[in-house]
């Protein structure tokens, strides 16, 4: 009897879910074939494949279902500024508490996107970002040298690019941000190990779709980060007022148990770490399969370009273009009116999620970027090399190209350190290395399509190099 009413009770949320309609003025509903579950399967498995599927379908907005709940995903890159905008009726913190839980076991109730994003902006930008950039700097140059390599001057040695990028620009923003300077060498590659295999599995646990050695995997992960992450472990200097020192402070004035402390250090770690290598990796993977980029960027490093010009900025931007995928995600909390850049208006439902997608437009947009899937190292290059600003949609001016550092309201306080910190590692791989590809013919690895939504993307596979340390 028990398994009978479970059952009706079952099939009459099924029910209830189903009968979900369209309203007057709301944007186009698709819920799928499968009852509760809808386009959960295929959203997950590939966003952006199943999302440009959904955009040729409906325009530029339109509501999926996706495990229960009602996504409305808008692509018109042009409204994204006025929409977001509106903190009122959406909402930030609800949706980001839900992750954290998920991914990093943590729980801060009183967490303010807002007021931690202002917090960064006094550590991360001015004359801050100056000290910063000073201290990025001499922490690189420390840990290429031969004898933290373990490589003599010439001798060459193999790796995978991914895994070179990634290792030395975490373990540069780990010695600069959390200011753990005591950390030997071989302290550094355990916690840069650990980190990697929790970062591996960020989207299934995000999604919870972690089997349960994932689960154990994780676990563990988390478990050894929190132990190197506890605050008094790192080499605070409260004399400085640094981001760390600033940061601990004022979860021991919210209240923050210790335990929840060393969490919420592990959040953060991934927070300011988690992007800057595998762009990197983006960056040197495309200059080496593409000699023309690779020749220019080398000249404008040598001094042989004009000083109007900037081929690095160009191959940067491009490579943000290209890999920023990044799903902005607000809970709405009220009934509210958006506006298109075509004038239609539509309602969102209070109790439904909103998402916009950057990465299909603009960056995708074939309408923006002529052959938006090929990597052009002078895109964003004017014919006299100057920066390029203006692109258009259907004549009119498109208000971003890109948006790889988020909207007007909501761009990432830590956006310039991590440009320096990318161009600093690509600076010094050029000037102070050989590089190479194993293969001369050797093609970039495809995404890992379970990464869209979650910032840079991440290889399915790796880029086999050599290199050595120039005499």
């Amino acid at each position: 009897m028990m398994w009978a009413a479970l059952l009706l009770l079952g099939l009459a949320v099924l029910l209830l879910y189903a009968r979900r309609t369209r309203r007057r003025n709301e944007p186009p509903l698709d819920k799928g074939m499968i009852p509760w579950l809808g386009h959960a399967l295929e959203f997950g498995k590939d966003a952006a494949k199943f999302l440009t599927r959904m955009k040729q379908k409906h325009g530029d907005i339109f509501t999926v279902r996706a495990a229960g709940q009602y996504i409305t995903v808008l692509l018109d890159s042009n409204c994204y500024d006025a929409v977001l905008s509106d903190v009122v009726s959406l909402d930030q913190t609800g949706y980001a508490q839900v992750l954290m839980k998920r991914i990093f076991s943590l729980n801060l109730p009183n967490h303010n996107p807002e007021s931690e994003k202002k917090r960064a902006e006094m550590h991360f930008q001015g004359s801050a970002l100056t000290q910063l950039c000073s201290s990025m700097q001499n922490n690189l140059q420390h840990l290429v040298t031969p004898s933290e390599m373990g490589l003599k001057v010439s001798e060459w040695k193999k790796d995978g690019l991914f895994h070179f990028c990634y290792s030395l620009l975490f373990k540069t923003g780990y010695l600069t941000v959390f200011g753990a300077e005591k950390n030997n060498s071989a302290a550094l590659a355990e916690i840069y190990e650990e980190f990697r295999r929790f970062d591996k599995l960020l989207p299934k646990l995000a999604r919870t779709t972690e089997n349960k050695e994932e689960k154990q995997i994780a676990s563990s992960a988390r478990e050894k980060l929190w132990k190197w992450l506890t605050p008094s472990r790192l080499d605070r200097k409260p004399e400085c007022q640094s981001w760390l020192g600033n940061y601990v402070q004022h979860l021991q004035n919210e209240g923050i148990d210790a335990e929840t402390q060393r969490r919420a250090m592990l959040l953060q770690l991934w927070v300011t770490q988690g992007n800057a290598g595998p762009t990197a990796f983006w960056v040197l993977g495309y200059l080496l399969t593409h000699p023309e980029a690779l020749r220019a960027v080398t000249e404008e490093i040598q001094g042989g370009k004009s000083h109007k010009r900037s081929d690095l900025y160009s191959v940067l931007s491009e490579t943000l273009r290209l890999t920023a995928a990044a799903l902005i995600t607000r809970e709405v909390k009220q009934d509210k009116k958006i506006c298109l850049s075509n004038g239609q208006e539509y309602q969102l439902r209070r109790g439904d999620r909103l998402c916009v997608f950057p990465f299909i437009s603009p960056q995708m947009d074939p309408q923006i970027h002529q052959q938006p899937e090929m990597f052009q190292f002078d895109r964003f290059l004017n014919a006299d090399g100057t920066e390029k600003k203006d692109f258009f949609k259907e004549g009119l001016r498109v208000k971003y190209p890109s948006v790889p550092w988020g909207t007007k309201d909501n761009l990432c306080p830590g956006r310039q350190f991590a440009v320096s910190a990318i161009k600093e590692l690509v600076f010094t791989i050029l000037t102070r290395f050989d590089l190479e590809l194993c293969d001369k013919n050797a093609k970039l690895p495809l995404v890992d399509p379970t990464r869209y939504g979650f910032g840079i993307l991440q290889p399915a596979g790796d880029l086999e190099i050599r290199y050595r340390i120039r005499s």
